[in-house]
């Protein structure tokens, strides 16, 4: 069999792995990074049409990536493309046809597109050979491009893309866009799903629950490397965290709104009910089917537990509240340490972090700087002091998750 029946055979292997990602930014990253393997690319980037515009979700790039010590992530600058003939990728997703480029400092002048240089100039790359695939689905919509760069030989040397590498992109980006259309209807309705806490506490808003699943992942991947996870649990683990990490909230379309809504301190017994959104937002995945609504329901009723065991709702029934285990004064007693489950310590530092940097009705947004210094004041108190340490050593990675959902809802 030859070299390109093996990848075409790939390819198709991959679709079933690929259908069962259910998150959009983890679908996008494993579109990506499965694209580049295709055709030996060194570095790519995969854009989204968001508001007639594309937006980069994720950029790769290996060489840059072994210059990072080890388990540092490659940082890259969040921007949008026109779609419009005047970028490589705008071309691609304006007419909706591959554009296959030797050298892009070497453009024909009969291009229409042109090459911005700055950003290699900035991270010290040189890109050279690049093909653009728009992401079409079946009735013609663009939803994205994938763009990969420098195409190598198996010693290291960078050539252009030929027609047969264009070939395996765009049937691997016919075959992707199924699993991608698939994953954004999942986020629509999570963020439906939100919408409805959203309509009862203003605070739950699309960008920040993007914000804190985004966190999340990124504590739970270092933390999962750190401890010898195997990359399949990893990314399986992922998929579910995102998602699970959106909803860790969803339980206060039970709460009232005079308590929600609030624009004041709660009365102790306003308090008491505020956090039986634990408990409620728990209950709704009480009847599991799978491994995201077991996580999700870890996630909701831990997300407010603390190290030291003064959170809530410590040890209660989750699908009706009342204590298994109970203190002196006959409350549930609070969960601690390794007793609160890993994704649930997570997901309250994630969650605390992106409200004290948000606005509220009741307080202004901190600066990043009196942010991190509550975070590391809280570290073997309200936070696991690991994970805290976790969340210091990949603060640019937590930057770049702020960055990127600053605004967006979808």
């Amino acid at each position: 069999m030859s070299h390109d029946a093996d990848k075409l055979r790939s390819i198709i292997s991959l679709d079933s792995e690929l259908n069962q990602i259910q998150d959009q930014d983890i679908l996008l990253e494993r579109i990506l990074l499965e694209a580049r393997r295709v055709v030996n690319a060194d570095a790519g980037s995969i854009y989204v049409v968001r508001d007639g515009e594309l937006v980069i979700n994720y950029a790769q790039n290996d060489t840059k990536q072994r210059e990072l010590p080890a388990g540092r992530k490659l940082i890259y600058r969040v921007f949008t493309v026109p779609i419009s003939t005047k970028t490589i990728s705008g071309y691609a997703a304006a007419k909706g046809e591959p554009v296959n480029i030797p050298d892009v400092y070497d453009l024909p002048e009969t291009a229409p597109y042109g090459f911005d240089p700055s950003y290699d100039a900035i991270s010290g790359y040189r890109s050279r050979s690049m093909l653009a695939i728009p992401l079409r689905a079946n009735g013609g919509e663009i939803l994205g491009v994938i763009q990969v760069i420098n195409k190598q030989t198996a010693d290291g040397r960078v050539v252009a893309f030929d027609r047969d590498d264009e070939l395996m992109v765009m049937h691997f980006a016919s075959n992707a866009t199924v699993a991608l259309q698939r994953a954004q209807m999942t986020r629509a309705i999570l963020l439906r799903m939100i919408r409805m806490a959203e309509l009862r506490d203003p605070k739950e808003t699309g960008p920040h629950v993007n914000r804190v699943a985004g966190y999340s992942v990124e504590i739970y991947e270092a933390w999962a490397t750190r401890h010898g996870v195997s990359s399949e649990e990893i990314q399986r683990t992922r998929d579910n965290l995102r998602m699970a990490a959106m909803l860790h909230d969803v339980g206060k379309v039970a709460i009232s709104d005079v308590i929600l809504k609030k624009p004041g301190h709660f009365t102790r017994d306003e308090y008491e009910i505020m956090k039986t959104h634990t408990w409620y937002g728990a209950r709704l995945f009480v009847n599991r089917q799978s491994e995201f609504d077991e996580l999700a329901q870890l996630v909701a009723l831990t997300h407010h537990e603390n190290w030291d065991g003064s959170g809530y709702p410590g040890w209660v029934d989750p699908e009706t509240g009342e204590p298994v285990r109970t203190d002196d004064d006959g409350g549930a007693l609070g969960k601690r340490g390794e007793e609160i489950p890993l994704y649930g310590r997570i997901v309250s530092i994630a969650d605390v972090y992106d409200a004290l940097l948000s606005k509220r009705v009741y307080k202004d947004a901190w600066n990043e700087d009196d942010a991190l210094a509550e975070m590391h004041a809280l570290r073997g108190t309200k936070f696991d002091p690991e994970l805290v340490d976790i969340f210091f050593e990949i603060l640019p990675s937590i930057r770049q998750v702020t960055e990127k959902y600053s605004r967006e809802v979808s």
